[in-house]
């Protein structure tokens, strides 16, 4: 093999690495199985680390623990060093030089969190294997989930574009911290020289009382005392309450925004609505919307009374007619027969493997059709060659009757 052929091939194995790895491709069934193996071994390796900490198993299943810890480590390292290797194929990293799109993924929190989850085995061979931090290392492989969930992707994209709102709060958090605590150490110096002698004394109370925890160890005795600490209580769930509305507001608007771009990815991907512009596909999202069924569900009973027509993004489902069954997939459509001619359903559709749909209510339905000449023209064309054939069209609009 020449050096170019090798060049050539260990770039595209570097990149079938980063694919497996990062999951790019969502039907690759090798990085599937991958990553199932990889959350397998995240949550095997913490669960060892906490039954560990009980010394009756830690005395009876000890080799078991410590055979986890060595293949989780081995595995762990196995990862680390790949997605090192592989960080060039990276997106972000791509206009960048190898070693350099190395060096910034080295930096990055998801890539810190690797090599945490690996430190330990290496600390323990400059460090008494009993350190207590050792423990903590090892638990944080836990945050290594979070790569494998859309969800904690989202939060901590979330946490990310508003770090500035979320800075503000806890700077006026302080803020409320010292002042409270000054005020307290004057109202309650003199009466409990013991538990306020001084302001950072003071703050421990500040800070317990800010939260409404309330422990009960430090309490003021004085009428002055009281009242500051009730107007502390009051200000710490105001100023508590600023973050969480900060971060809900903007996760509902990022879960919004994913819904959009994937609602618009399935309809432009429709034959049906692919020569529409972006403004009259806009228009249209405003009637659908999306729902995802598993394999085997049933999506319209025979006899039913019809509420909506379906448009397949994506998947497969079968239409259990008289004569035989049909299978639709991706980018046809059914339902509009019992829409158009405002009759019960004439047949069962299932889904045969997950599938994505747009639906269509009734009320919209008529809308669609008048507002849109064409797709109405096409819809109802498609209607009347079923109804003129007693059987489902085969090309992009086949409906169970």
């Amino acid at each position: 093999m020449t050096g170019r052929a090798w060049r050539v091939s260990l770039a595209r194995a570097r990149r079938r690495v980063h694919v497996i790895l990062d999951n790019v491709s969502a039907s690759d069934s090798v990085a599937a199985l991958v990553h199932w193996l990889l959350i397998a071994v995240v949550l095997a390796s913490v669960t060892a680390v906490v039954l560990e900490s009980v010394p009756e198993l830690l005395v009876s299943h000890g080799p078991l623990f410590q055979f986890v810890e060595i293949v989780a480590v081995t595995i762990f390292s196995v990862e680390y060093a790949l997605r090192v290797w592989s960080a060039p194929d990276h997106t972000v990293y791509a206009s960048l030089h190898p070693w350099l799109a190395r060096l910034k993924f080295l930096f990055t929190p998801s890539a810190i969190v690797d090599l945490v989850s690996i430190a330990p085995i290496c600390l323990e061979l400059f460090v008494p294997s009993d350190l207590k931090i050792l423990i903590l290392l090892r638990l944080a492989r836990f945050f290594k989930l979070a790569r494998y969930s859309p969800g904690m992707r989202s939060l901590v994209a979330v946490i990310a574009a508003e770090r500035k709102a979320l800075g503000a709060t806890m700077v006026l958090l302080l803020g409320l911290v010292l002042v409270s605590a000054s005020a307290i150490h004057l109202a309650e110096h003199d009466a409990q020289p013991g538990k306020f002698e001084s302001i950072p004394a003071a703050m421990w109370w500040a800070i317990v009382t800010l939260t409404t925890v309330g422990y009960g160890d430090v309490v003021p005795i004085t009428l002055a005392g009281r009242i500051i600490a009730s107007l502390t209580m009051i200000m710490g769930i105001m100023t508590l309450a600023l973050p969480i509305g900060i971060i809900a507001t903007a996760f509902a608007e990022e879960i919004h925004r994913r819904e959009f771009v994937v609602t618009w990815s399935m309809i432009a991907g429709v034959p049906l609505f692919k020569s529409l512009a972006a403004s009259e596909i806009a228009d249209i999202m405003r009637c659908l919307r999306a729902q995802t069924v598993p394999a085997e569900t049933l999506i319209v009973r025979r006899g039913e009374v019809a509420q909506s027509m379906y448009f397949i993004a994506s998947g497969e489902v079968e239409i259990d007619l008289e004569a035989a069954p049909v299978r639709l997939g991706q980018g046809q459509f059914f339902g509009e027969m019992a829409l158009l001619h405002k009759i019960r359903r004439t047949a069962t559709v299932r889904a045969t493997r997950s599938t994505k749909l747009l639906v269509l209510d009734a009320g919209d339905f008529q809308s669609l059709i008048e507002r849109n000449e064409s797709i109405g023209r096409h819809i109802q064309e498609v209607a009347r060659q079923r109804s003129d054939s007693q059987a489902p069209a085969p090309a992009h609009a086949t409906d169970e009757k």
